[in-house]
């Protein structure tokens, strides 16, 4: 449950050499506003250190932000930097300027939920409510 007790623990990432974070620091706001505990890491960040982060923080999901155009190979290299150090049951959600067409791939190579510029902060705030508490209901069932 997501209480002041314990709330749902996610990280932002920024992958690349993107270096616009201003949607990135707009959802970390919205989901500390909304009780969530936000590790940010800043701009131009690895997947290697964005996976680390994730697991040594012990967040329930991980949120990418990519205006870069290079979401096809940032997002998936994340996932698979979470699966190679054990953390391959964090659910990643990714947003940013993204086409269409590359939503389907990306929900393929792992990704929970993409989100595109416009989407509205309460859609984005209940789909990391609901990946947060899969995420915990998955870690009681261990």
């Amino acid at each position: 449950m997501n209480s002041q007790n314990n709330p749902y623990r996610v990280l932002i990432g920024k992958p690349g050499l993107d270096g616009h974070d201003r949607g990135a620091k707009f959802i970390a706001r919205a989901l500390r506003d909304e009780g969530f505990e936000v590790i940010y890491t800043g701009i131009r960040r690895t997947a290697a250190e964005i996976a680390a982060t994730a697991i040594q923080e012990d967040v329930d999901v991980v949120g990418l932000s990519s205006l870069s155009g290079a979401h096809l190979r940032l997002f998936p290299e994340v996932v698979n930097e979470l699966e190679t150090r054990g953390g391959a049951d964090i659910p990643v959600l990714g947003g940013g300027v993204i086409p269409e067409e590359d939503i389907d791939l990306l929900l393929k190579d792992g990704l929970s939920a993409i989100f595109t510029p416009g989407t509205p902060a309460s859609t984005i705030i209940r789909s990391f409510t609901e990946a947060c508490q899969q995420h915990r209901d998955h870690d009681a069932q261990k």
